[in-house]
């Protein structure tokens, strides 16, 4: 079994290359700095930052105070009117010759992203991928989705940690590739390094980019509200999405807001349990901290048996452990589903809803065991959690209506569509839910009425890629939608009257084919 963290991908290495690669990103002592005005430097008081894998500090995490978050702003926006007069070919080439760093970099990011997210390396390495694929579809479909369009100036964005690269740089360069300079906050819980080195890149490519770093409530004033903030794309919680969606409906300002929802299954009058078994394991993938996870199940009273036949030997075999233990000194990272959550304050949070659903009368029928030989010996494993599912979950509980986001699912049984429909749409609207049904018009009847932005039949929906567009109904997602050419169409303005797809306070319009 593995037995130790080979020294190629050992954090001193790691952090050893990062520096040599982009010395201009740290300072003579180490620590990393801020991207203000096309120059690195505002390292703030800091404040540790640690792996999820194992504890380990990897850094400091720079903190700066709200007067820097106004200066980086201000001079962004300056470099959007210069970046907007650039011609189209210059901004390609310039977004491409930063794609061809990237690629350079495509061994070295993942095993970044693992220690910062706790990503298995060869998920990680699908993450990077996509990034730059997708980038890569832009650059060469761009020219017919700028037709008659103009930059809206500078775009802030504001992401969570789980996917830096595959969501947030991809955003970033799109938004400069279509025009506009563009500022980033590192999110707080992981990506630090990565982002630090993808952003050095691109600048040194020539494109507009900033990143800082620190506080939400010292920053939000800055990143959101800012009048030098054109357009604002979100991707986080619920409660700190409707503060913001509040605060920006009577402002003259775009705005996308991807938040959480509840992403269920239903499972009604279906056959094909061996389709699904290949479902079900796949979706634990990056131990569920994704935003298209299924952490709901609602299933057809008669088909609970064969269910639970199938889902349990699926979870009870799912892989967790140290995602980059080797079983030599030079060997390959292991094979797992996941890895660690986010923080250990995440899996006590998990633990914390877990306990309050069963004190309520909620049943547990699955709880998984952490297996030591897939750890190094007296290795911290606070933020670790194996797969647990509960059956019954009392409305009254913070787990009934709310995402997870981690290995815990919530099963419910039901008799009629009619209850389907209800506990699918649990929470007021989701990015994605999914049908299994052998019977193509009963799915398209039920499909029709979920609070969902894409249904899938029989198969699970994902964010997609390049040209698949993306959102949410309801509580899920605010502003703009994006992907393919909706996303270009988001960070640039057409004709005065205009009207954009998105879910806004006054009006939704979904595009066909969702």
């Amino acid at each position: 079994m593995a037995s130790a963290v080979p020294a190629y991908a050992e954090w001193f290495n790691l952090e050893r290359r990062i520096r040599a690669l982009v010395p201009e990103a740290f300072s003579p002592s180490g620590q990393v700095l801020n991207l203000v005005g096309g120059t690195w430097g505002h390292p703030g008081k800091g404040k540790p930052y640690l792996s999820p894998v194992d504890g380990t500090v990897l850094g400091r995490l720079p903190m700066v105070d709200a007067n820097t978050a106004r200066t980086a702003v201000s001079a962004a926006a300056a470099e959007a009117r210069a970046w907007a007069r650039e011609d189209l070919d210059v901004r390609r080439e310039r977004v491409s010759q930063c794609l061809a760093l990237l690629r350079e970099q495509r061994e070295l990011l993942p095993l970044i992203l693992a220690w910062e997210i706790g990503k298995p390396v060869p998920q990680a390495r699908v993450s990077v991928d996509r990034c730059i694929s997708g980038v890569e579809w832009y650059v060469s479909q761009i020219e017919p989705m700028l037709e008659g369009r103009r930059p809206l100036g500078l775009i802030s964005n504001i992401a969570s940690w789980n996917y830096p690269l595959s969501v947030l740089v991809h955003a970033v360069l799109v938004q400069v590739l279509a025009g506009n300079s563009a500022i980033a906050k590192t999110p707080t819980d992981g990506g630090l390094y990565s982002l630090t080195l993808c952003m050095a890149l691109a600048r040194r490519c020539g494109l507009p980019v900033s990143l800082i770093s620190g506080s939400g409530g010292q920053l939000s004033d800055a990143l959101v509200r800012n009048p030098d903030i054109a357009c604002l794309s979100f991707v986080g919680g619920k409660a700190n999405g409707r503060d913001i969606a509040a605060s920006l409906y009577d402002r003259n300002k775009r705005y996308m807001l991807e938040m959480e929802g509840v992403n269920a299954y239903g499972i009604w009058h279906f056959s094909d349990w061996e389709a699904l078994a290949k479902q079900l394991k796949k979706g634990f993938e990056y131990g569920k901290q994704r935003c298209t996870a299924y952490p709901r199940f609602v299933v057809e009273r008669s088909l609970m048996p064969r269910f639970l036949e199938t889902y349990l030997p699926v979870v009870s075999a799912l892989k967790v452990g140290h995602p980059l233990l080797a079983e030599s000194p030079d060997g390959a990272p292991p094979a797992l589903d996941f890895g660690p959550l986010i923080n250990s304050q995440k899996v006590e949070e998990l633990h914390g809803m877990m306990s309050e659903a069963e004190a309520h009368g909620a049943v547990p029928l699955f709880a998984g065991r952490l297996e030591p030989e897939r750890f190094l010996p007296e290795q911290d494993v606070s933020a670790y959690l194996a797969p647990h599912a509960l059956l019954h979950v009392p409305r009254n509980c913070k787990l009934y209506h709310g995402e997870p986001f981690g290995p815990v699912d919530t099963l419910v049984v039901v008799d009629s569509e009619e209850e389907l429909v209800a506990e699918m749409n649990v929470s007021n609207g989701s990015l994605v839910s999914s049908l299994a049904c052998d019977e193509p018009e009963t799915c398209r009847r039920i499909a029709g009425e979920l609070r969902a932005f894409k249904v899938g039949h029989n198969v699970q929906r994902s964010r997609g890629d390049r040209e698949e567009v993306f959102g949410g109904i309801g509580g899920s997602w605010k502003g703009c939608f994006v992907g393919g050419p909706l996303l270009v169409q988001a960070v640039t303005e057409g004709a005065p009257d205009e009207r954009l797809y998105g879910n806004f306070h006054d009006y939704t319009q979904l595009p066909d084919g969702r």
